[in-house]
């Protein structure tokens, strides 16, 4: 292990980001994960999320490659049900860099990490306003041809980040968009590539459901 890394179980998710300050629902119900979850209880209640790099049509195995970058999560909430299964409610933390994997005996993955180049205990800066009115844009546009239920009222009660970040959570967005967002340096940067994204899938159409952000 280098200098200033850690060793963190990991919970590799094709499609789901979490960005620090954000909250993250689970249901865990694969046994390695459960596994997981129990042991982060015990522990210190963190784990890594992250995306694993799967082809089209593969499925995720041991084996499966990862993003270089993931994020670790703090659970908040835990609800262990009848049948063995989790509940879960993270916050995000920090993000990652993965420096390589660890052997272990354990049903779960577990990675060598570092924070090194993320400083995500710092509060971003704003959008500008001209900025965020164009995000605000796009996501109603998006969220019609969607057939996106969206709690707008909530919604523009939220902070530019927690916006973005909901948005990017709740959107149908590919792998790599969505770690491309993750991975952005500034909350800019990743403005600039949501509105991309959503101009990209906002053409695609979705089926009707109920989304409110939060």
């Amino acid at each position: 292990m280098t200098i200033n890394s850690f060793t963190i179980p990991i919970f590799p998710l094709p499609g789901i980001v979490l960005f620090p300050r954000s909250i993250l629902h689970l249901h865990v119900f694969a046994l390695p994960y459960r596994t997981l979850v129990s042991n982060a209880l015990v522990r210190d209640r963190r784990i890594g999320i992250i995306q694993p790099k799967l082809g089209v049509g593969e499925s995720l195995k041991r084996e499966t490659p990862l993003y270089s970058v993931g994020s670790i999560g703090q659970i908040v909430e835990a609800e262990a049900l009848d049948d063995g299964c989790f509940n879960l409610v993270l916050e995000g933390i920090s993000r990652f860099n993965l420096i390589r994997e660890v052997e272990s005996d354990t049903p779960f993955r577990q990675v060598e990490a570092s924070f090194e180049g993320f400083d995500d205990k710092k509060l971003p800066k704003t959008l500008d306003l001209a900025q965020r009115c164009q995000i605000e844009e796009r996501a109603h546009w998006f969220a019609q041809t969607q057939g996106l239920n969206i709690d707008w009222q909530s919604a523009d009660q939220l902070d530019d980040e927690s916006l973005m970040n909901n948005i990017i959570q709740l959107s149908p967005f590919d792998t790599g968009i969505k770690q491309a967002l993750l991975e952005s340096t500034d909350l800019t940067e990743r403005a600039e590539l949501l509105m991309s994204a959503l101009n990209f899938f906002g053409h695609q159409q979705g089926e009707d459901r109920k989304i409110t952000l939060h």
